[in-house]
């Protein structure tokens, strides 16, 4: 993967939203994550979608509706202050 993207279910991992790589990859599966990459939002259904730094990211968990802008790929899955690094957040009205 370049240093410009990264895999959808890798990145929601990294950023500490899902406990597993595992888990992202059922969640993305199961078409629970719409994705806006220049002005154009999409449904994802495959785990291996690559996301970009400005991307935003639409989903619910736990019943809440969570908007985010990536704003950081990251390297690896670290501690919750580097994960918060990773995105900021959006209102989910957009």
């Amino acid at each position: 993967m370049s240093d410009e993207a990264c895999r959808l279910d890798v990145w929601l991992h990294r950023a500490r939203f899902m406990r597993t790589r595992a888990l992202a990859a059922a969640f993305v599966e199961a078409g629970r994550v719409r994705v806006t990459h220049g002005g154009v939002q999409l449904r994802v259904d495959r785990p291996g979608r690559t996301v970009r730094i400005g991307d935003e990211l639409v989903f619910a968990i736990g019943g809440r509706v969570t908007a985010v802008r990536i704003t950081a790929l990251g390297v690896r899955r670290g501690p919750p202050e580097e994960a918060r690094a990773l995105y900021c957040a959006l209102s989910p009205e957009g």
